[in-house]
């Protein structure tokens, strides 16, 4: 890998970075509750959502898409930085919100499936059909936990089905190069799962003993907490690894590739982007930094 080069500071606990076509990069804030784009050293808020968003994706009409999960609580760790803990005071619910790049309007799309409320909506990604997956990370309270699930949903606001509950705090979600696979990563359990697409919004049946339908594909045997993740054009998984401090590559069949030190112990999510895809941009949210790395690997582009 290349040297790190710090492109953005002083944000509140970013994630979420998507590659703009101009070179800029959208992060969202999740403590100042913004959309903000990072170029040239700058940043510059775009849309102010509130609450904590935390994935963000651009949708087949050019507009973002995004996970907010509500709001955190905070606290200052000594050696970790700015760090969350459980919901804010004034938290609700979880939410799917349509942000107008241009404008900076917020829209309501989803905040419930049939079978309840959103929690903690975390990451997202679109396929081919135009329809995006997400996870749900639930949320911890002092002496409980609401669980947390997978879920699917049209642009327009007029479908969201659940697809797999419960799950342990699930986090980062992509697609495999064919968008015949689904990988998931779970927090807490620094696992990462695969689910087999059957149709758009719907998974093949897995194995018996997972009531959440899904395969298996790598556990971690370090310390580290798996967050959001982006996917290689080879079909690698690209893991940000909080608390270990950088991004773990895994292959399909559940090799660990390997392990991408960054200079924060709070990595927590990576996109590509660049002419050749092979720039690496990943969010450093302990110390509030935006960072660039030449990949080893040029990163799969995303259907928009």
């Amino acid at each position: 890998m290349g040297q790190t080069t710090i492109v953005a500071e002083g944000l509140g606990f970013p994630e979420g970075p998507i590659v703009c076509p101009d070179g800029s990069v959208l992060v969202v804030e999740i403590k100042r509750g913004t959309i903000t784009r990072c170029w040239n050293g700058r940043t510059e808020v775009v849309a102010k959502v509130g609450g904590g968003p935390n994935g963000a994706a651009i949708g087949p009409d050019g507009a973002c898409y995004v996970c907010n999960n509500g709001g955190f609580s905070w606290f200052n760790h000594p050696q970790l930085g700015v760090l969350p803990h459980g919901p804010a005071s004034d938290y609700t619910n979880g939410r799917i919100e349509r942000v107008d790049l241009t404008t900076g309007k917020v829209e309501l799309l989803y905040d419930r499936v049939p079978e309840g409320m959103l929690s903690g909506p975390n990451d997202i990604v679109f396929d081919a059909h135009g329809g995006f997956w997400f996870s749900d990370l639930g949320k911890r309270y002092d002496r409980s936990a609401a669980h947390g699930g997978v879920y699917y949903a049209k642009a327009d606001g007029s479908e969201i089905r659940e697809v797999a509950y419960p799950m342990v705090t699930p986090n980062g979600v992509g697609l495999s190069p064919d968008g015949k696979q689904l990988y998931v990563a779970e927090s807490n359990t620094a696992r990462l799962w695969r689910f087999d697409i059957a149709a758009p919004g719907q998974v093949a049946p897995g194995p018996a003993t997972s009531r959440s339908a899904g395969h298996y594909v790598f556990g971690s045997p370090h310390f580290q907490i798996f967050d959001s993740l982006a996917i290689e054009a080879n079909g690698n998984i690209a893991v940000a690894a909080a608390y270990r401090g950088g991004v773990e590559v895994v292959s399909p069949g559940g090799e660990e590739v390997e392990f991408v030190p960054m200079p924060d112990p709070v990595t927590t999510n990576i996109a590509f982007g660049g002419e050749d895809m092979r720039t690496a941009y990943v969010t450093l949210a302990g110390t509030g930094q935006l960072a660039k790395v030449d990949w080893a690997r040029p990163g799969l582009k995303l259907n928009y």
